[in-house]
């Protein structure tokens, strides 16, 4: 499970201090995929990142009992001096994985040909967004942290078997999604939450906080 206990985050703007969290306690119970309503600019990513360890709260407690993965969207692992071969293995190693097969995956994923071999610095947005989500699958998680949904692409292909995949790891593991769309959680979310000034409110169904959040984001 992943728990906040008693969590605040704040931020100094230069003018005005942000609050993300305010005194915040909640539970990711395994099994329980959770996803997460935010306007833009409320914090989405810091609240995503604080679950991943990325970054530290100013109080309270996070406790990780469960292997949590990085960030969709995260490509802090990878460095851009390096081609996707090596970025691959380099992670595969970290994790005490097969490197073989960990290269092997993504090449399969990304499906960009010679740009595998070459350098990340050369890739597209695109292409950087395919490998760090195949990055992702690769790896074995019992949570699975996603900001924004799906990375955007317009390779048919790379979506069907991206989502096909991530569907099987749905149905096995547990999935945390943090957006500002409603509808981008529908496909993931068994329970839901809204994140809104510093507050964090769960609800037993997705409907439930879809319509919070769509009377708070109209008034």
């Amino acid at each position: 499970m992943l728990e906040f206990s008693n969590v605040s985050k704040s931020f100094w703007t230069g003018t005005q201090r942000k609050v993300i969290l305010d005194n915040a306690s909640f539970r990711v119970e395994l099994g329980t995929s959770l996803g997460i309503l935010a306007p833009n600019g409320t914090g989405k990513t810091t609240l995503i990142n604080m679950m991943a360890g990325l970054e530290k709260p100013d109080e309270g407690r996070i406790i990780r009992g469960c292997n949590i993965s990085f960030p969709l969207g995260f490509m802090g692992g990878t460095s851009p001096r390096h081609t996707g071969k090596e970025n691959a293995r380099y992670i595969a190693r970290l994790y005490s994985l097969d490197p073989d097969y960990i290269e092997a995956f993504c090449r399969w994923l990304v499906d960009i040909d010679e740009y595998f071999d070459m350098p990340m610095a050369t890739y597209s947005s695109g292409m950087n967004s395919r490998f760090n989500f195949a990055l992702m699958l690769a790896l074995e998680f019992d949570m699975y942290l996603i900001d924004e949904g799906m990375p955007s692409s317009t390779d048919f292909e790379f979506n069907k078997k991206a989502g096909d995949l991530l569907q099987e790891r749905i149905d096995r593991t547990t999935i945390v999604i943090v957006s500002h769309q409603p509808e981008t959680l529908e496909q993931f979310a068994t329970q839901a939450a809204v994140l809104r000034d510093g507050q964090f409110i769960q609800f037993d169904t997705l409907e439930e906080a879809k319509q919070v959040y769509d009377f708070e984001t109209q008034s």
